[in-house]
């Protein structure tokens, strides 16, 4: 289906020049001289980053067919990670390339949404916050303040985050799946 600039909203999928995009902004501009424009900042859904771009007015793109389905972590063999679909059941598979960042929060069990695009998964939604043991603290050293009091502490899945010097292994913490920061004890 086609799309004009006139109907850019936010979070729109288009593709563009063959590659995958989602509207992340956009401004109709018109100036005193010359044609109208559309500003934009797209991110591109394979690598992540967010571009500007200018569009004439009356552009038109096609715009892309985002399919959401609710998935549920199983368990992971080697690098490749299996999902289970709770709709279908059916099991959907992975490698550690397609999930990028999001294998740092994955845990047994763990509800999140996979955004599908021509069968292919372009977006792995987590929830805000997670719940990871501590594998591996070192103790904090009394009066070890001049990094503001923090110490880095590797948690099950691998994932090495600066906590509070009092955290200790065996430790349940909340960690925020947007930034990767320590947010509190669970």
């Amino acid at each position: 289906m086609q799309i004009s600039t006139s109907q850019f909203k936010t979070g729109i999928a288009l593709v563009i020049d063959g590659q995958l995009f989602i509207i992340e902004e956009f401004q109709h501009v018109k100036p005193g001289k010359g044609s109208a424009f559309v500003r934009t900042k797209l991110r591109n859904v394979r690598v992540g980053t967010v571009i500007p771009r200018t569009f004439d007015s009356g552009d038109k793109f096609e715009e892309a067919f985002i399919e959401t389905k609710d998935l549920q972590y199983t368990y992971r063999a080697a690098s490749i990670y299996h999902f289970m679909d709770l709709k279908s059941y059916d099991e959907l598979s992975f490698n550690q390339e397609e999930l990028g960042s999001a294998v740092n929060y994955l845990l047994e069990n763990l509800q999140v949404r996979g955004d599908f695009h021509n069968g292919r998964l372009v977006g792995l939604e987590l929830p805000t916050t997670v719940e990871l043991a501590v594998a591996q603290a070192d103790p904090g050293l009394r009066g070890d303040t001049s990094k503001g009091g923090t110490k880095p502490v590797t948690l099950e899945t691998g994932l090495v985050i600066q906590a509070p010097l009092f955290i200790e292994t065996g430790e349940k913490l909340k960690v925020d799946t947007r930034t990767g920061e320590y947010v509190g004890r669970a």
